[in-house]
């Protein structure tokens, strides 16, 4: 399982464009029949600030590329950067332990 810790702050204003394209791409995730189940992603943010957090799981890397092969993926990679405000930042996470 790989997974993948997103953050960034959202310029004003954008937040409601920004909710739209986090929409349409987990529509797009949950559409694709290759990456149903292999892929999953959750967005975050916190109350009152400008800081999104977003989640993405993979089954694998063979999961992790097949995404990243995607023209919905490179369209909202783009939207997420013109909508920062500042670096986004994309951390691999490691699992260390978690809950049965």
């Amino acid at each position: 399982m790989k997974q993948f810790l997103i953050s960034y702050r959202v310029k004003p204003g954008m937040d409601e464009r920004r909710h739209r394209e986090i929409d349409a791409f987990i529509a797009a995730i949950d559409a694709d029949p290759a990456l149903r189940g292999r892929v999953g992603y959750r967005c975050m943010k916190r109350p009152g600030g400008a800081e999104y957090i977003h989640v993405a799981t993979a089954a694998d890397d063979a999961a992790v590329a097949e995404l990243q092969s995607r023209d919905f993926f490179t369209r909202y990679t783009e939207e997420t950067e013109a909508c920062a405000d500042g670096e986004v930042d994309v951390t691999p996470l490691e699992l260390i332990a978690e809950t049965a």
